[in-house]
């Protein structure tokens, strides 16, 4: 995943339901894996495309549909 993408959400929160597209932003950092034995996860920013707004997920919480070349 790479800024540009575009990508589905694959967790809801409120206001954000889940299957929400939206344009990757920017990947803003790498933390830990919460049982410190899997590799690290990377936080991105993301844009809504439904709201309009930014939002912060984990990678695994999103799915690439459209990757920018």
């Amino acid at each position: 995943m790479k800024a540009g993408d575009l990508v589905r959400t694959t967790r809801a929160s409120i206001g954000r339901p889940k299957g929400s597209l939206a344009l990757v932003e920017a990947k803003l950092k790498d933390v830990g894996s919460p049982n410190h034995f899997g590799p690290p996860e990377s936080i991105w920013q993301v844009y809504l495309l439904q709201t309009g707004r930014q939002h912060r997920y984990l990678g695994r919480d999103l799915e690439v549909i459209s990757e920018n070349r």
